[in-house]
């Protein structure tokens, strides 16, 4: 927390831990912080501003917990005497040098969380030079996210539509933008309702979808955005010389995918199934794939010690959801700029006490873990 330090000489990425010391000097002007950015206090006051969907699972939320059974089960050695002055958050993923390895996972239907919808998210991704992944169910269009964010890394996922020409047309429209990797998934809407489908409702060859099948954008939203989801969710590849990763397959190294994302949708797709985590560990996953296919977990991630469990396990990059999306309905960019910004001062900060230098140096010798009958803090479970 020292401005002066040391590891400015060293760093090439902000000292975000900075962060922490001016929220601490903030009370001294008489300001305090705008709300909390504990998850179980996040959620809790998104609560009050929006719909359960942020918060929702598949039935009876037994893959949600596993989640964070798994991550509970693993407990982190710290290292001694080691020269944390001198640190570094720094990652690369498919060439983009960004300034940790954490990124805003794909979620869609965020104009239910916030008018602007993703707009917000691409503008602090860019900022913070972290990628950011729009979700072919996204409520904004990819162009205008494009512009929000700028000249940061992004990626386009997408859902397999049956329609292939307006499958290629999305990816086109996305390969245009500047969305430089694919990521393809494989697996009461507000869409029915005309809210959120903005995506799809902006592309040229959907709207000639529309036309043939005499449904009016405008005096018809609700049959439109209908029209558009019942499309979403079905299945053409388009990629160039740009990244396709897949979720979910293990098969992604035969069929020449660049990278995979293990992930269970969070626990919000099919209940019962095992955790994220437990599916991550490199003898399951990792030596599976090549070392050129770059490995990116995602599900249950509430904080600092569950991206270092991640990275400890195998992943090279975690990708964060909820957070954002609870922060986002709290205070639009406002709200993801102080969550982001907390969860790197508290990365920050934790390579400095746990004994950390660089995310290089973190792997399955610094966790102990348990046997998966391992009971889970009942608070923890309510998260």
């Amino acid at each position: 927390m020292d401005t002066k330090n040391p590891n400015k000489e060293y760093t090439t990425t902000p000292e975000y831990a900075e962060y922490q010391r001016e929220n601490f000097w903030a009370s001294n002007e008489g300001k305090v912080p705008p709300f909390n950015t504990d998850p179980g206090k996040l959620e809790e006051l998104a609560k009050k501003r929006l719909s359960s969907y942020a918060s929702s699972n598949a039935s009876q939320s037994y893959t949600h917990t596993a989640n964070r059974q798994a991550l509970h089960r693993r407990r982190i050695i710290p290292r001694m005497l080691v020269n944390t002055n001198k640190r570094d958050t720094r990652a690369e993923i498919w060439a983009h040098k960004v300034f940790a390895p954490i990124g805003f996972a794909p979620i869609g239907i965020n104009k239910i969380c916030h008018p602007k919808g993703e707009l917000p998210v691409a503008k602090v991704a860019k900022e913070l030079n972290l990628p950011c992944c729009l979700s072919t169910a996204g409520s904004q269009p990819i162009e205008a996210v494009a512009e929000a964010n700028g000249e940061g890394p992004r990626f386009f996922q997408l859902y397999m539509l049956h329609d292939d020409e307006l499958t290629i047309s999305l990816l086109t429209r996305a390969h245009n933008s500047g969305f430089s990797a694919c990521i393809l998934t494989t697996s009461n809407y507000a869409f029915y309702h005309g809210i959120g489908a903005d995506l799809g409702l902006s592309d040229p060859v959907f709207q000639k979808r529309l036309r043939e099948d005499g449904v009016d954008l405008e005096t018809m939203p609700n049959e439109a955005g209908a029209k558009w989801i019942d499309n979403v969710w079905y299945g053409c590849e388009i990629s160039g010389e740009k990244p396709f990763a897949i979720k979910y397959a293990e098969k992604a190294v035969e069929v020449g995918f660049n990278g995979i994302v293990v992930s269970n949708h969070a626990g919000r797709q099919v209940d019962g199934t095992c955790a994220s985590l437990d599916a991550l560990p490199v003898e399951k996953v990792v030596d599976a794939v090549s070392d050129e296919t770059y490995v990116m977990f995602d599900s249950g991630v509430r904080g600092t010690s569950d991206v270092f469990k991640a990275l400890a396990v195998g992943a090279k990059f975690v990708l964060v959801g909820r957070l954002w999306v609870w922060s986002s309905s709290i205070m639009g960019d406002h709200g993801v700029r102080r969550v982001m910004k907390s969860l790197l001062a508290d990365f920050d900060i934790f390579l400095n006490v746990a004994g950390f230098q660089n995310i290089e140096q973190m792997d399955r010798s610094a966790l102990e873990v348990y046997p998966p009958g391992y009971p889970l803090l009942p608070q923890i479970s309510k998260l």
